[in-house]
Order: structure tokens, then C-alpha cells, then sequence
């Protein structure tokens, strides 16, 4: 039993202030370290529940995020050498984690909500449907055969990983209190919730779809200025729909982005 965990760091349990996940930041050290927890709680899980291997891949900002020696010696580190957004996730994993997701853009009181960037993108959606970054990676997955089956982060990223899968697995190890200031679990807590998640997840290999919407895909983004437009216009296969909307028609999920 295989299982891929794709991480991210908004959504991690000790984090609760923008101001932790800048590289700048003197507490950025402190976010590090409680992603890595939150890694190991879920690979921990993960054997507990019958996985005979977990690769473990740090997506945040295109990584650079993991403590490597704090890392489970049991989980195998992609280094993503084909530096593709999925590694080296293929149709041998039975199933796949999200650790640390956050919602889409425009949720209310997601903790750090977004979709891919914060600054440029304002609304994404796949088949008329608005889809964030779980839902992304989800596709991505999809296109291998592989399905969600589990999901930690704040507790909007929960609600929205429960309205794009079922069966699936959540923990949510904290509360958004607007956008930028989260309400945390205590750190024991939160990894045992995460911990048992990944556990009773890997039962659901065989059970869980992977999550395919019908293709050719239709994907339009609306940017949150017209000059984002004007550029991503130029590139091949899109289409200026409105001043600050693009269109295209993608024949395979790995295709996301305009």
C-alpha cells in the first residue's frame, strides 16, 4: 500500500499569523518545524494503518520548507528531480494526503485563503465549478488513477475537502478568525487528530474515486487586474474572455493553468 503526501503550509497546525511563513521572518524557523510535525503525524498515521510506503513531497512555494533530518526515517522525500508539480506521483500510489491545505480564494474566515497566488488570481473554476488548490492537486492526482484520501488544515479547508470527496478523512487542527489570524489546537492535539486521520484514511484505498472531472476541461480564471490578463493572453491556447478573465480547453488534468 503506497501512499503520496503532498503538503503545503498555511494550513499547518502551529501556524496562526501570515507573518510565519515569510522566509524572512524570524519565527519562519518555528513554521518549519511545526510543518514537520504535522508531516510525521501523518506518515506515523499513515503505517499505523497498513501503508508499506509513504513519499512525502514539500510543495509550499515550490518547496525548500522541509527540515529533512526531522523528517520520519521511514517516509521517502521527493526531491521532484522532473521538477513537475507532482513529483514523482504516478498510478503505483493507492491514495494520496493533503497536509496543511487552505481554502480557496474568496472563503470567509479561511485562514490564509487563496488560489495559487494570493496577489494576482481572484476566482478559478474547472466545468463552471470553483475549484482551490485541493481540488488542483486532487485532478492532478486523478489524472494517475490516484484518489484523495485524506485532508489536514484549518477547519474551512476541512469543510471544502468534505464537499469535493467522500469517502474521505479530515482533521481540522485549527479555526480561521478572518483571513489572517487563525485559533490553534494545542499542538498535542492536533497531531494526535492527524495522526489518526491518516490512519483510518488508508482504508479507504479501493473505496475513494479519483476525483476526473469531464474533459476537455474548460478552466477560467478571473484575475484581480486586467494587466495579469494582458499577459497570460499571450500565451498559447487561451482566450480573452472579459478584462480580467482568461479562457482555455485543457484535454488532460495535468493541464490546470492558464
Amino acid at each position: 500500500m503506497r501512499i503520496y503526501i503532498h503538503t503545503d503550509m498555511e494550513g499547518i497546525s502551529g501556524i496562526d499569523g501570515p507573518e510565519m511563513i515569510q522566509r524572512e521572518s524570524p519565527r519562519r524557523r518555528e513554521a518549519e518545524e511545526r510543518l514537520m510535525d504535522d508531516v510525521n503525524a501523518a506518515v506515523a498515521g499513515a503505517f499505523e494503518g497498513g501503508a508499506t510506503e509513504v513519499t512525502v513531497l514539500d510543495s509550499h512555494g515550490g518547496g525548500g520548507n522541509f527540515i529533512l533530518e526531522r523528517l520520519d526515517p521511514r517516509a521517502r522525500n521527493d526531491p521532484k528531480a522532473n521538477r513537475k508539480w507532482w513529483g514523482m506521483l504516478d498510478a503505483s500510489y493507492h491514495g494520496t494526503f493533503f497536509v496543511g491545505a487552505h481554502a480557496m480564494a474568496g472563503t470567509q474566515n479561511g485562514f490564509l485563503d487563496h488560489t495559487q497566488s494570493s496577489a494576482s488570481w481572484y476566482d478559478y473554476r474547472v466545468n463552471g465549478r470553483r475549484v482551490g488548490e485541493l481540488g488542483q492537486w486532487a485532478m492532478v492526482a486523478g489524472h494517475f488513477g490516484v484518489p484523495m484520501l485524506m485532508v489536514s488544515g484549518d477547519e474551512a479547508a476541512c469543510v471544502e475537502a468534505r464537499q469535493f470527496f467522500n469517502p474521505l478523512e479530515t482533521a481540522a487542527v485549527k479555526r480561521g478568525v478572518g483571513r489572517n489570524r487563525a485559533e490553534l489546537l494545542p499542538a498535542e492535539e492536533a497531531h494526535r487528530l492527524i495522526r489518526a486521520a491518516a490512519c483510518r484514511a488508508v482504508a479507504l484505498a479501493g473505496r475513494a474515486k479519483p476525483f476526473a472531472p469531464t474533459r476537455p476541461m474548460e478552466i477560467v480564471i478571473e484575475f484581480c487586474r486586467s494587466d495579469y490578463a494582458d499577459d497570460a493572453a499571450k500565451r498559447p491556447g487561451n482566450e480573452r474572455i472579459g478584462p480580467r478573465t482568461i479562457r482555455k480547453v485543457a484535454a488532460e488534468a495535468l493541464d490546470l493553468f492558464p
